[in-house]
């Protein structure tokens, strides 16, 4: 299989996988994961946390030289976000503004769109508060929310690297890997508002 049937068929698969994520983090199952691993894993298991961190990673290394900015800002208030949420601060619109961070995210890299290091790290730590109170919801712990920024860091190196190599081929390689991102994101608020 080429490289461009691999990424054809994760595509697939990604939207394929979004139609049932649109109320699969709140109030799901209130602190049911434990430990390290069950963090490590838990960004890494959600098809549109999944798709948001790689795609923030695909971004940077596709915009900027301080590829790190972005994700880093993602990293720590994705960090913020679960702590809050765990100490009992209600965030309104937790699934909408996840559904809007996968558009806006996905739109910034199909069109190439370089901000400023400091506005990227801006937009993106915005929607990890949304995206880390989700996750502080269903995590319980310290070790548990220790692994979800060790699988976050990890999904953002992947999506670096995976940027890196893309940005050496075909620019529409990039804007076909945001293109996919963004209608995760419309899908996802396709559902929400259906439902």
């Amino acid at each position: 299989m080429t490289q461009g049937h691999w990424i054809k068929a994760l595509g697939a698969a990604a939207l394929a996988g979004t139609g049932s994520i649109a109320l699969a983090h709140v109030g799901a199952d209130g602190h049911g994961h434990h430990g390290f691993f069950a963090g490590l894993l838990h960004p890494i298991t959600g098809p549109d946390h999944l798709a948001a961190m790689l795609a923030v990673g695909v971004w940077s290394a596709a915009t900027t030289r301080r590829v790190w900015t972005a994700p880093l800002a993602f990293a720590l208030t994705l960090l913020a976000g679960a702590l809050l949420a765990q100490g009992g601060l209600g965030f309104p619109a937790i699934e909408p503004m996840i559904a809007a961070s996968l558009l806006v995210v996905g739109l910034l890299l199909a069109a190439r769109t370089k901000l400023p290091p400091g506005a990227g790290a801006l937009l993106v730590g915005g929607f990890a508060l949304f995206h880390g109170a989700a996750h502080g919801q269903e995590l319980g712990g310290l070790a548990a929310l220790a692994g979800m920024v060790a699988g976050t860091a990890l999904l953002h190196g992947a999506g670096i690297t995976l940027g890196r190599r893309l940005r050496h081929h075909s620019v529409w390689w990039t804007r076909a890997a945001g293109a996919v991102v963004a209608l995760m994101g419309l899908n996802m608020g396709w559902g929400l508002l259906a439902g």
